[in-house]
């Protein structure tokens, strides 16, 4: 049988059973923009030839929102680096770091803004921000 990259059955389960879409921030922040009068695409691709998926999706405005949650991006602020599997878990996070950027690069060089909220944002908060972003490039200001 092959190893498992959980340190535990129940880490593995537990890791498993978290949503790729449709998490409780996302769900307040779509919530948010919504009530704000804003309309978008849910998991998206951005445009044809990216491989990505944005959380949010303002396709005339070129705008693609992600919702980062803490431990899976490495939130300077909530990260706490596993006390099992160090090496793994360090090279998860640190590649993901790194996805992060190059996918903000190539989305940049094809003129999109890329807004990223972390999950422990206040949802008002960044809804106010990416209504703004909306609102400067659609000219509705």
């Amino acid at each position: 049988m092959e190893e498992s990259w959980a340190s535990s059955d129940h880490a593995r389960r537990t890791m498993q059973a978290n949503r790729r879409r449709d998490t409780k921030p996302e769900l307040a922040l779509r919530s948010t923009l919504h009530s704000r009068g804003l309309r978008f695409r849910v998991d998206a691709v951005p445009f044809k030839g990216v491989r990505t998926r944005a959380d949010v999706v303002f396709s005339r405005a070129k705008i693609a929102v992600f919702v980062d949650g803490c431990f899976w991006h490495g939130c300077p602020e909530h990260f706490i680096m596993p006390k099992t599997n160090t090496n793994y878990w360090s090279s998860k996070i640190s590649s993901n770091r790194d996805r992060d950027e190059r996918v903000d690069g190539v989305l940049g060089d094809e003129g999109w803004l890329v807004i990223r909220v972390w999950e422990h944002e206040d949802p008002a908060s960044a809804a106010t921000r990416i209504e703004r972003a909306w609102r400067s490039r659609t000219g509705q200001a």
